[in-house]
């Protein structure tokens, strides 16, 4: 069994000073920005540790896929890069304990693992079209392209294990 562990914690302080509840240095007393915490204990767990591969091999994939030559590396590069900005998204949230500041009624983890599962499938043919077309090409950038498609399945890999991890995480009944 796996577990996601969130470290949150709360304090308040309680400040005399101008109506409003703007405080004199600045900010304010609490609210969003007072739930706000740093939360570095994710990124020592195994879907911690494949959210930062996923981030890494995303950012060798664009590297090795830029410019785009082809329609298929189009697609490669458009999975690539909204995959991305989905993971760049949920590292700051887990980072800055953003989705425990948000008191809303949502299942995080089910959230997560729908997004995750599309970015999986869509890296699997992603990597399948990129490898198609740039696998045995001999044109100019076919060695970069076909290196993208290679890490496109690594990344394919990363992303399939966190889904492995939060599907775990939503059966064993976690909403955060």
């Amino acid at each position: 069994m796996v577990e996601t562990v969130v470290n949150i914690e709360r304090t308040t302080t309680t400040t005399t000073g101008p109506p409003g509840g703007v405080n004199p240095s600045g900010g304010d007393n609490g609210g969003f920005w007072g739930a706000i915490r740093l939360n570095l204990d994710y990124y020592r767990t195994i879907p911690g540790i494949l959210k930062i591969a996923q981030l890494v091999l995303g950012i060798i994939c664009m590297a090795l896929a830029s410019p785009s030559m082809s329609s298929a590396t189009n697609f490669f590069l458009t999975v690539v890069v909204l995959s991305f900005i989905v993971t760049i998204l949920l590292i700051a949230a887990y980072f800055l304990g953003i989705r425990e500041a948000l008191n809303v009624n949502v299942n995080w983890i089910f959230s997560e693992l729908i997004a995750t599962a599309i970015i999986t499938l869509l890296y699997f043919i992603a990597f399948i079209v990129q490898l198609a077309k740039w696998g045995e090409s001999t044109e100019y950038g076919h060695g970069s392209n076909t290196a993208a498609g290679v890490f496109g399945l690594f990344n394919f890999l990363a992303y399939a294990g966190g889904l492995y991890f939060l599907f775990l995480a939503h059966r064993s009944g976690a909403t955060h």
